[in-house]
This record gives C-alpha cells, sequence and structure tokens, in this order.
C-alpha cells in the first residue's frame, strides 16, 4: 500500500468530501458526535496537539487505508462512530498510517493488527477514566472561593500532560521488558501462547451484601483498598495481576510455591484490616492460553470454581497444584511424612549428628472430593502456611 507523500503534509488540504457514505457499513445511528463545548475543544487541541481538520473519510485517504480498515481499526481502539464530522487530526493519520504499514510490511497480520488496536484502546481507556476520576477530579477542586473547576483544569491537565506521558512509555517499556523476558524463556514455541501456569481468583465473600450496607463513597473506597493492596502483593511476591473486577482479582505466578505465597500473603492482609469482609481463594496449577494480557482455559475455571466453594479465610487448590508444590519441595506430600522426617531429624540431633530436615513453607490438607460444574469431580486440597507467619 503506498501512501502519497504530497497529499499528507502538515500544510496539505484536506481532500474533498465525498458525495455519499462510502460504503453502507458506515451508514449508522451516530450518538457520539464530537463536542462543540469551547473549553472541552480547549483540552482536546492541548492534549492531543493538533486541530481538527479530518473527516473520518478524509483521514482514511490521507493514509492511503480503505474507510472499512480505518472504521474497523477505530473501533477497535474503543473510538465511537462520528459520522462524517471534522473531528481528526494529523495524529489519526498517522495512526492508520502506522498500523497499516505494519500490515503491508509482512510483520502483522489485518486480524493482528486490529488485535494490537483493541488491546491498546482497552488499556489506556481504563487508564485514562481511573486518572480523570480518581486522580485529577481531586486535584481540579476549586482551591480558592469565587474560581470555578473549568478554570482550574486546563493549566493543570497542561502541567501533567508531559510527565504523565513519559511516565507512562518508561512504565510500559518496563512491562514490555519483563513480558519479552517470560516469552524467549519459553521452553518451545507452544509455551509461549499455552503455558503452564498457577491461576488464582480472590474472592471478597458477601460483596453484594455491602453494596446494600455501604454508601457509594465508603464502597468505593473499600474497593479501592482491596485492589491496591493487592495488585501490590501479587507485584511485590513474583506474580503479575491479570485483572481486577471489583470484588474479585485474578492473579497467575509461573510456579506454585509463588502462587501460594502470594494466596497467603492476601488472606493474612485483609484479615488484619477491620473494614474488609472475608476473602477466599482459589488456585489451579496447568496450561493455560493467554490472549491479549488476559487468560483462558479449563485451569482457569477450576480456579474460579475452587474459589466459590473456599471456606472464608482460606485457601482451596487443585490436585495439579499440590502435586506442584510437593513435587518442588515447598510442601510435604502428608503431614505424617513430615512428622516422620522430623523424628528422624530429632534421632539424629540426640546422636549428635547435623540433621537434615527438610524445610516445608506450606502444608496441605486434602478435602472430600465433590462434583464441580463442567469440571467433573474434584478433590481439593486446603493450603496452609507451616510455622509462623512471615513478615
Amino acid at each position: 500500500m503506498t501512501v502519497d507523500d504530497t497529499t499528507s503534509g502538515a500544510g496539505a488540504e484536506p481532500p474533498s468530501e465525498p458525495s455519499v457514505h462510502p460504503t453502507p457499513h458506515h451508514e449508522v445511528d451516530h450518538t457520539a458526535e464530537p463536542t462543540d463545548d469551547p473549553l472541552a475543544i480547549r483540552l482536546e487541541q492541548l492534549i492531543l496537539g493538533a486541530d481538527r481538520r479530518y473527516t473520518p473519510f478524509q483521514a482514511a485517504r490521507t493514509a492511503g487505508v480503505s474507510m472499512d480498515l480505518a472504521s474497523r481499526f477505530w473501533r477497535a481502539m474503543g473510538f465511537a462512530d462520528i459520522g462524517q464530522a471534522r473531528a481528526l487530526t494529523e495524529a489519526d493519520v498517522l495512526a492508520l498510517r502506522r498500523l497499516a504499514g505494519l500490515v503491508e510490511a509482512g510483520l502483522l497480520s489485518e486480524p493482528m493488527a486490529i488485535q494490537v488496536a483493541r488491546s491498546t484502546g482497552q488499556t489506556t481507556a481504563r487508564l485514562a477514566e481511573w486518572q480523570i476520576d480518581s486522580f485529577l477530579e481531586g486535584l481540579t477542586e476549586p482551591p480558592e472561593p469565587g474560581m470555578t473547576r473549568t478554570e482550574v483544569t486546563y493549566p493543570l491537565v497542561e502541567l501533567l500532560l508531559p510527565e504523565l506521558e513519559e511516565f507512562l512509555v518508561y512504565v510500559w517499556r518496563r512491562q514490555l521488558a519483563a513480558a519479552t523476558g517470560r516469552v524467549v524463556q519459553a521452553a518451545d514455541d507452544e509455551e509461549m501462547v499455552d503455558r503452564r501456569l498457577a491461576v488464582g481468583f480472590a474472592d471478597l465473600v458477601g460483596f453484594t451484601r455491602l453494596t446494600r450496607r455501604l454508601e457509594e463513597q465508603e464502597l468505593g473506597e473499600l474497593v479501592e483498598a482491596f485492589e491496591t493492596t493487592s495488585a501490590d502483593l501479587v507485584a511485590a511476591h513474583g506474580g503479575r495481576l491479570i485483572k481486577t473486577l471489583g470484588d474479585e482479582v485474578l492473579f497467575a505466578a509461573d510456579d506454585a510455591g509463588t502462587a501460594a505465597e502470594i494466596a497467603l500473603r492476601l488472606i493474612e492482609a485483609m484479615t488484619q484490616d477491620e473494614t474488609m469482609p472475608a476473602l477466599r481463594v482459589g488456585i489451579a496449577f496447568g496450561t493455560v492460553t493467554t490472549r491479549m494480557g488476559d487468560v483462558f482455559g479449563t485451569t482457569v475455571n477450576l480456579a474460579s470454581r475452587l474459589t466459590s466453594i473456599a471456606p472464608k479465610d482460606a485457601v482451596l487448590v487443585d490436585g495439579a497444584f499440590a502435586e506442584e508444590l510437593t513435587r518442588t519441595g515447598d510442601a510435604p506430600v502428608s503431614e505424617a511424612q513430615a512428622a516422620e522426617e522430623a523424628a528422624a531429624a530429632e534421632k539424629e540431633r540426640r546422636d549428635g549428628m547435623e540433621p537434615s530436615v527438610p524445610t516445608y513453607r506450606y502444608g496441605l490438607q486434602p478435602m472430600w472430593q465433590r462434583p464441580v460444574r463442567g469440571l467433573g469431580v474434584v478433590e481439593p486440597w486446603l493450603l496452609a502456611r507451616r510455622g509462623a507467619s512471615r513478615a
């Protein structure tokens, strides 16, 4: 796909409007027309760094991309249909050209380019909403009587924008480096996508009842505290937070020992906070399919089911997870075995020998087998910490 540079320069006039819509695909009821509010337009120009210049058709034509492909890219990024309003900038043209160029060069297939657009759009949309709702909302409170929030917003955004942009790129590069490192260490090509991971869900008990009892602000603060604590603990102990769902978090770890530590730390942290309801955690170990930063498959489903049947302030794991803990020496095969080893070590000590006692971090207690909807009969194991709680 060749782009005519003479039509895409900053000083070039936008292409003329077509007399009809390019395809029936775009003849839809548009409900998100660009705003005409003067302050909103000024903020948009500040953030985007350019004025509105193109209609969607003009932007697609200038980028050398079909209107159909451009529309699919925009929708994948989460942008609403705007008909043929003049609302797009040079940056929109450049983004289209870049995505189409990656496809043309054979670096990405068209479906993969759509996935890139969708994953980036979904992630950054949530980030932007959070920053406005939780960050700018508080900072734009009028500092002095008589000042309006709108009078404060523009200079504040002007100051924050370059700093937030630099920080976003820094974090993204760090995360990309970590994710790339995990991929290149995979045992084979199949493991890059379908990997053996420990997957866990942590769920607040009785959250629905809380929503009826707490005020909205109190509920929001509780959810934020839960998500923040969970995210910090998962990251600090070597796991990855996959997503948060208000009263539930989904995390993953490369090995069972890491996941066990995260799960028990979550229980310990929540029980120490009197404002938090009880927590239950379910973990399963096995093959997981990863797509767009999320995880899928039977292992994930099993972890979710184990969470739903876990006792309050407890961790249930599946048989594969328990087997992995014993294989790596993080847990004994049984408490009877651990007792025998302790007795043998004590005898060695009495005989003046240096005892060799395995150090087990976790204990496993088999629970009753039970049918789990869609997964057959499973035998859960109750996970606990052996010895004193680690600080």
